[in-house]
């Protein structure tokens, strides 16, 4: 009913799934772009059409994985808050668009950067962990580059982040 109304409803999270909260810039550094579309696109492809939320306003996504994700990877957890990576848990709720709102709706605050295509259907955890490793370098390099020009800045996504492995 919330999403018939609201468009969006709030999810606990821990039961069916965990949510990996991954900062724009990240995202944006792996994708070398800004664009919803880029974004959308790079995400697809490493984390395998797993379902990604983008919250546009405050410029996070949100990678929904296993719901043992929180506890099996506890230790990279730890080190993911460094780069503000956050994994959502049991005692979270998620606020979840309906399906059918995608970024070619720029009035939405949050929408689907990669639509869930089957409940069942998540991110791989291996996929999400290089995601964020690959986001880090990217990240470092920039910020190595004195005048931002460099091989950070040539506008080229970062490729070979697929796995072809079970989730």
């Amino acid at each position: 009913m919330e999403w018939q109304e609201h468009g969006i409803t709030l999810l606990p999270l821990g039961t069916l799934f965990a949510a990996v909260r991954l900062p724009g810039p990240l995202v944006q550094a792996v994708a070398a772009s800004t664009t919803p579309a880029d974004t959308a696109a790079v995400l697809g492809e490493a984390l395998q059409g797993g379902p990604v939320i983008c919250d546009r306003r405050r410029q996070r996504y949100y990678a929904l994985v296993p719901a043992g994700v929180p506890r099996t990877w506890q230790h990279a957890v730890e080190d993911w808050r460094t780069a503000d990576v956050e994994v959502f848990d049991r005692g979270t709720h998620l606020g979840v668009p309906r399906l059918d709102m995608d970024q070619g709706r720029r009035d939405l605050e949050s929408y689907w950067s990669v639509p869930m295509d089957s409940p069942a259907m998540l991110c791989a955890p291996l996929g999400v962990a290089r995601l964020i490793a690959a986001g880090h370098q990217q990240l470092a390099v920039q910020t190595a580059e004195p005048d931002g020009i460099g091989p950070a800045s040539s506008q080229t996504p970062v490729t070979g982040l697929r796995h072809d492995a079970p989730r």
